[in-house]
């Protein structure tokens, strides 16, 4: 399918950016990547006067240290994120998630910032940024504000990002030496999460330490596992000890029923995907 006509801007500038934005008001619509938009433009669920394309803002791109945590831009690409040293090294759950998403091609396009925006619960990104405990900078017309990951996912496809607003940078703390693995269930390669899960561990004389645990697709948006990182603390790395904190993995989750399958499943799923993501974090 053709999408609708419209309107098209590709502004070289953060400040041009908003302008543009501003002008047009709610006909418009952001493109990142594009890997999420055009789809969307093809089957016309979406039919925006205007398409604000950031590809060609330099400022946006990029990974900085800045001590205490990494700074990821929003047009920074997955391929960007895997090629970083700063980011294996110091936020190492990020690099295992975006390890699954899709093929070479749509990593190489594909950005952190657009998918984060967009805010599929099924996507993959969302939950390591949760878990890793990520702050977003959200920069509008009345400049910058600074958003918590627990804030920043709204609803489904919903995020802090206002009207005229563009989100410009991930923070990131650091977590140095932790353990970090992706658990992802799929059918078929390159499909979205049935479910998945990112754990990051810190295991000290054999005993975690700290833990933290994000669920993909578990729910509107993503989620974080806090009765398991409550309960995993100070328990030997074994698969006894972790499998009996991951028992509760499912709690408070409100997990979708379609094809892929029913929440139930997808409920006993996030039990087993939780288990192993924590054994492989903490090397056991």
């Amino acid at each position: 399918m053709i999408p609708v006509q419209f309107d098209y801007a590709a502004p070289t500038t953060l400040q041009e950016a908003l302008g543009v934005l501003a002008e047009a008001g709610e006909d418009a619509k952001v493109i990142a990547g594009g890997q999420s938009l055009l789809p969307i433009l093809r089957m016309r669920l979406n039919a925006p006067e205007k398409v604000v394309d950031l590809g060609r803002i330099e400022e946006l791109r990029g990974i900085t240290d800045e001590g205490s945590h990494l700074v990821i831009g929003a047009m920074t690409t997955y391929a960007d994120v895997l090629a970083s040293s700063a980011v294996r090294d110091h936020a190492a759950l990020l690099v295992e998630a975006v390890k699954t998403v899709a093929d070479p091609q749509i990593r190489h396009r594909g950005t952190v910032g657009g998918a984060l925006v967009h805010a599929d619960p099924a996507g993959d990104v969302g939950a390591p940024a949760l878990a890793l405990g990520a702050e977003f900078v959200i920069t509008g017309p009345g400049g910058e504000r600074t958003v918590p990951a627990d804030e920043f996912f709204r609803d489904l496809f919903e995020t802090a990002v206002g009207e005229g607003e563009l989100l410009t940078r991930i923070r990131v703390p650091k977590h140095t030496g932790w353990g970090a693995h992706y658990e992802k269930f799929v059918r078929v390669a390159h499909q979205w999460s049935i479910v998945a899960v990112g754990a990051t561990v810190r295991v000290d004389g054999g005993s975690i330490a700290e833990a933290r645990v994000g669920l993909t697709n578990m729910g509107s948006t993503p989620l974080r596992a806090t009765a398991v990182e409550q309960a995993l603390v100070g328990r030997p790395a074994t698969e006894e000890a972790v499998r009996e904190a991951c028992a509760a993995a499912a709690e408070g989750t409100d997990p979708p029923s379609d094809l892929n399958g029913s929440a139930d499943y997808r409920r006993h799923l996030a039990t087993v995907l939780t288990r192993r993501a924590v054994l492989a974090a903490a090397g056991a």
